[in-house]
């Protein structure tokens, strides 16, 4: 069943004044939203998210709006405004979406993604990213991201598919023992009904994802919206052409990475080189 549309409200946010004007001005154009799709280059499913309230216009497309309404830099300068106000809310986004997809593809070049990460792994992420936060901070920031995983005991789940480069496998993040209890816990999942993980090794050379973390956020309209992560930031795009490029970048990596069988064989060869620590004898 359709969700119904939510009411926008100018007056609450940037994003909701944007949509309001979208709106305004197609219908002052005598524009339906498939003939706008054909002059501004995005699908009739952006552009009516964009109406709504539930995607952010990026920054392509406010031009392309601006130059097809004649509304000089209108949509630029609201676009600056939603910048403003939903910069630090990226990730927040990113997991909305998340919480709603059918489908789910997450490549981590040197980090295993935050949904296949172990509780002692993801801790000794936070303490390393994050020194000042106090220990009761870092527990709320595990119960967090443990939350997100869920996602992976629904009853009738999204489709999985990650992608890890070797370099994942070989960070030694909390240790041996944590990093073997973490590769210990992908094994089950290599190869299922619902999820699928491959590795990439060192012998496929450079690629194009391999500076950061993405992912690809296809929701049951069959939209996908990207999020990108560097080291410092992270950035979300739902535009056609930075979707499409994202979506041929990952099929390459997917051709280039070792079949689920030979990931799950370099999981236990890796697993086997950190070895458990002794307890010290008393």
């Amino acid at each position: 069943m359709t969700q119904p549309a939510r009411d926008l409200e100018p007056s609450r946010s940037a994003r909701d004044l944007y949509g309001v004007e979208l709106r305004r001005q197609r219908q002052l154009a005598g524009l339906s939203l498939d003939r706008l799709s054909d002059i501004v280059n995005y699908s009739k499913t952006h552009l009516h998210g964009v109406e709504a309230g539930e995607r952010l216009p990026l920054p392509p497309i406010s031009e392309k709006l601006d130059a097809a309404f004649g509304t000089g830099e209108l949509f630029q300068g609201l676009w600056g405004a939603v910048k403003r106000e939903y910069t630090p809310r990226r990730f927040d986004h990113c997991l909305e979406l998340e919480a709603r997809a059918a489908r789910i593809q997450a490549f981590g070049a040197s980090i295993i993604p935050g949904l296949l990460q172990t509780r002692a792994y993801m801790r000794e992420l936070f303490l390393k990213a994050e020194p000042g936060r106090t220990p009761h901070e870092i527990d709320r920031l595990v119960a967090t991201r443990l939350g997100r995983q869920e996602i992976l005991r629904r009853d009738c789940p999204p489709d999985f598919w990650w992608i890890l480069g070797e370099a994942a496998l070989r960070q030694t993040v909390g240790g041996p023992t944590v990093m073997r209890g973490q590769l210990a816990s992908l094994l089950p999942l290599v190869y299922t009904g619902h999820t699928t993980v491959q590795v990439v090794p060192f012998t496929a050379g450079a690629c194009a994802l391999m500076n950061g973390t993405l992912i690809l956020l296809t929701l049951p309209d069959n939209s996908t919206t990207v999020y990108h992560e560097g080291p410092w930031n992270g950035e979300i795009y739902d535009d056609r052409e930075t979707v499409q490029r994202c979506v041929r970048e990952y099929d390459r990596m997917k051709a280039c990475a070792l079949s689920p069988q030979e990931s799950a064989a370099l999981i236990e060869a890796v697993m086997e080189t950190f070895e458990p620590c002794e307890s010290p004898r008393t």
